[in-house]
């Protein structure tokens, strides 16, 4: 069964060592590690992670690099050596994801705004994609707003430029960003999302605690039980987007007892057409 956990972004900006343990804490026994500096990358920070990743029994689940704001102009840009020293900061992120035990590297990629055509940017991608593979990392590109990424029907284009290793991080905040209808879209991209962000939502508030929105958290996990996904659920909020930490764990509760109830409804299903 997918795990439920929580990302050290929700706790932002405590230091990701720090906010890791507060992961850990929480009871979550799976975690994404969102890096906050290169030093974080250094083999004894990497270690105390580590150390706190074995106390606790947690696993870390995915990476997400400090980068990500500047991987538009610094991977996919005209400027071809700028790719190049910037690829070498990348193959740390993916020695760092190894070291952990983290199997997924989260990607924002191109901006909807850059010149570059789609042709670069796939060629680019496969060159990241590939180098993350040989550190045994899934190169995963995330539906982010205002980048191509946003729309699904872009996603399947780049999965037919790029082949069967290519995968998708679905964040449900930045599909409600990019208003993006989240159910058909997951139904589209079947097979190729590996992980997924999760937040609720109202008309008012479009990245909230799960539990304190509207958004049918049952229907996902039914949905994506039919869709044979083996991927993880990340909880993903920014610190703006709750009052007290104690609304995370209550909804660490909540998505494990709604996704327990949904698998046990599709189990009964099953049962009743055989």
């Amino acid at each position: 069964m997918s795990d439920i956990g929580i990302s050290s972004a929700c706790y932002y900006p405590l230091l990701t060592e720090k906010a890791f343990r507060r992961v850990c804490e929480t009871g979550a026994k799976t975690a994404e590690i969102f890096f906050n500096a290169e030093s974080e990358l250094k083999p004894d920070f990497l270690a105390e992670l580590n150390r706190i990743r074995d106390f606790y029994g947690v696993k870390i689940a995915s990476i997400h690099p400090f980068s990500s704001f500047m991987e538009s102009n610094h991977l996919f840009s005209l400027y071809e050596r700028r790719f190049w020293d910037t690829l070498e900061l990348y193959r740390r992120f993916f020695e760092a994801a190894q070291t952990l035990g983290a199997p997924v590297f989260v990607v924002h990629g191109i901006k909807k705004i850059s010149k570059s055509p789609d042709e670069l940017y796939f060629e680019r991608y496969r060159i990241l994609m590939d180098e993350a593979k040989k550190f045994g990392v899934t190169f995963a590109q995330e539906n982010v707003v205002l980048h191509r990424g946003e729309s699904p029907d872009y996603l399947l284009k780049m999965k037919d430029a790029l082949g069967e290793d290519f995968r998708v991080v679905f964040d449900l905040k930045q599909a409600r960003r990019a208003q993006v209808d989240i159910f058909p879209a997951l139904q589209k991209l079947a097979g190729l999302v590996c992980h997924i962000h999760v937040s609720d939502g109202s008309q008012a508030r479009d990245c909230l605690p799960p539990g304190e929105g509207s958004f049918d958290f049952a229907r996902l996990f039914r949905v994506m039980a039919a869709c044979a996904y083996r991927g993880d659920y990340i909880i993903e909020l920014y610190s703006d987007g709750y009052a007290s930490e104690k609304q995370i764990t209550d909804s660490l509760a909540f998505l494990k007892e709604k996704q327990t109830a949904a698998l046990a409804d599709c189990s009964f299903n099953e049962k009743q057409k055989n």
